[in-house]
């Protein structure tokens, strides 16, 4: 028996004083209406309504159980409200790149306070958001995709020593974007010597298929020698490496400059980030907000005017041809 129903058929009729209004209001028939109340009646072990008379009256077992059916009702209805106030308020994990800004993550919180939603915000790597957002441990996340057919595109760059530490790559001079070519080999005309170029580290944020074999395409075209691009590790020991002007590190400009290293763009747009902003399949709507979309956008670099709905930027051929290798 379901119990509420049959309650709430049993209230509606002594508050109505008849059967087929009380039907009406609940939006049942009322032969349907009827059966709840003689089952509730042979539940109870006695009558709680007296159909003798032309209009329906409540018996004396009917009107001493009705305060207990209506509190009954009342503490359903509350713990309903209860659980749809606790799904609402409910923290949805949002999975981030590694290396955003904590300021930026503090303004992706309020903007969920903001309009009514609490987020938690989860720093995980590229595989580890792929494979939580499949299996609904998180609700939105932040993922890597190839530039070319990314909403929101972050560029990268060369960190390096700054600049009265240790000279920056040729290319990277005067806030030029930096070839991959500048960083090969070539003799010294004083000395005849050959330079050796420094190692590029790459961060885990980029630890993905596709941009790693990008990246070792490219630097092998550009004539740089093999094992020139290696993974950093930590990030606070690829820093160290690069302040000490022992390596250049691929990165982000807003992390370069957050710890103070110097930093120039990669010409090559095919080696840059792209990002989509997607939500679970266990989400109600499937479909990212747009306020939210923007401010993740920004946390992991592609600036504050990004949207989650633009189309990417026509990709010119010779950056589909490097996307090929």
């Amino acid at each position: 028996m379901d119990l509420l129903a049959h309650l709430e058929a049993y209230v509606a009729t002594v508050d109505e004083a008849s059967f087929s209004r009380a039907a009406d209001r609940l939006g049942i028939a009322q032969p349907l209406l009827s059966r709840r109340i003689k089952t509730l009646e042979r539940h109870f072990g006695g009558l709680l309504f007296d159909r003798s008379r032309r209009q329906v009256a409540t018996t004396e077992l009917g009107m001493l159980l009705l305060p207990y059916a209506q509190d009954v009702l009342d503490q359903a209805q509350r713990l309903d409200q209860a659980a749809r106030s606790a799904q609402r308020s409910r923290a949805r994990a949002v999975g981030v790149p590694v290396d955003c800004a904590p300021a930026q993550l503090a303004r992706v919180i309020r903007a969920g306070t903001e309009h009514g939603i609490t987020l938690g915000v989860r720093e995980l790597p590229p595989a580890e958001r792929d494979a939580r957002l499949a299996d609904g441990t998180l609700a939105y996340a932040v993922l890597r995709v190839p530039p070319e057919r990314a909403a929101h595109r972050v560029p990268l760059g060369l960190a390096t020593a700054p600049p009265r530490d240790a000279r920056p790559p040729a290319g990277a001079r005067q806030g030029r974007p930096v070839h991959l070519e500048d960083l090969r080999p070539h003799r010294v005309a004083a000395t005849g010597a050959r330079t050796v170029p420094l190692p590029i580290l790459t961060l885990t944020e980029d630890d993905v298929p596709y941009a790693r074999d990008r990246l070792a395409r490219a630097a092998a075209r550009c004539g740089l020698p093999e094992r020139s691009v290696r993974e950093a590790g930590p990030a606070a020991t690829a820093l160290a490496e690069t302040l000490a002007g022992r390596a250049v590190l691929l990165c982000g400009e807003s992390f370069a400059r957050r710890h103070g290293a110097g930093w120039a763009p990669l010409a090559d747009v095919s080696l840059h980030r792209g990002y989509d902003v997607c939500a679970s399949s266990r989400q109600r709507n499937d479909d990212v907000p747009q306020w939210l979309s923007t401010v993740l956008a920004a946390a992991a670099g592609a600036g504050t005017g990004a949207r989650a709905d633009r189309r990417p930027e026509p990709v010119d051929a010779g950056t589909r041809l490097a996307a090929r290798g």
